[in-house]
């Protein structure tokens, strides 16, 4: 009796912090989508309605695919040209960052070697330092190096993501069990298949995790294109949107009719934003089942 008593007793106490929790998750939810659903209105407005319509609801007319059009015909296309290279600095930005920040925090989890503290404690400084501060010395050191104004100026600096090594060297600690890597090398693997076959499977939710960060930190990459590139077919969307809103705010200010670039850049930067919510959607299956499948223990 005492113990039904207890539990009842309990009972309000559990629907009064579930109903805080909710209501907390509904405001950083309507947080997170608000500026979403003013970039959409936006994009289906002309000029006229952009500029004096209500933000969050649909201006005089619908022109969202219009606006898509002009987006996609401006300047012989140089929308698709810009897209083009944000994705495929992503891809191999992102992609090889995981990979490498993978077995680097394989590496420092699970072998021993003089150094290794040195070095896990490098990699803890190195995530201290903002990105802003190391563009000018990397421009410098490209610049010496002859390939400034290239892609390789954007993919090298985009392999380098101390957080994820960090990431991975705690999850690999603990996700790969050490008896596992003995059973693997008595029965004759070498490290190197050891890790492709064994160990790299074990930390694919980790990998996606990081490469989710890393996808992210690419494709939304601004300053440091903005230094080493200055010609606009290797510009990423980033650097590329912000000069269509420069010229839109150049003509605004002049009086000139060229103020159509602020659907531009609107509606720009609406298509932006779809790969990373695709990539989000089609990666997290992949993270959410392996973590399960990592939290079960026979």
């Amino acid at each position: 009796m005492s113990l039904t008593t207890t539990i009842t007793k309990r009972r309000p106490r559990r629907g009064r912090a579930s109903n805080a929790l909710t209501l907390a998750m509904a405001l950083m939810l309507g947080y997170a989508l608000l500026p979403l659903v003013w970039l959409f209105m936006a994009s289906t407005k002309d000029t006229a309605s952009l500029m004096n319509s209500f933000g969050l609801w649909f201006g005089h007319g619908f022109h969202l695919f219009g606006n898509i059009a002009d987006v996609l015909s401006y300047d012989h296309g140089i929308y698709l040209r810009w897209f083009g290279n944000t994705l495929l600095y992503a891809v191999v930005g992102a992609g090889g960052a995981a990979f490498i920040a993978t077995a680097a925090g394989y590496g420092l989890a699970k072998y021993r070697f003089r150094g290794r503290t040195a070095l896990a404690a490098t990699v803890l400084g190195a995530i201290a330092i903002p990105g802003t501060a190391l563009a000018v010395p990397t421009y410098l050191l490209f610049s010496k190096a002859g390939i400034v104004d290239t892609p390789w100026a954007v993919l090298l600096p985009s392999l380098v993501s101390p957080f994820g090594v960090y990431l991975m060297r705690v999850y690999a600690a603990e996700a790969v069990p050490d008896s596992m890597l003995e059973a693997a090398r008595i029965d004759g693997a070498g490290e190197l298949r050891t890790f492709f076959t064994v160990s790299l499977r074990l930390l694919a939710p980790g990998f996606v995790t990081v490469l989710l960060f890393a996808l992210v930190a690419t494709w939304n990459n601004y300053f440091l294109p903005l230094i080493v590139l200055s010609d606009p077919k290797w510009f990423p969307l980033t650097v590329g949107l912000n000069q269509w809103n420069s010229l839109a705010t150049g003509a605004a200010g002049s009086g000139a009719t060229t103020t159509d670039f602020y659907p531009l850049v609107v509606t720009g930067s609406l298509l932006a934003i779809v790969p990373l919510v695709v990539a989000f959607l089609f990666l997290q299956r992949y993270w959410q089942s392996g973590l399960s499948a990592g939290s079960v223990k026979e």
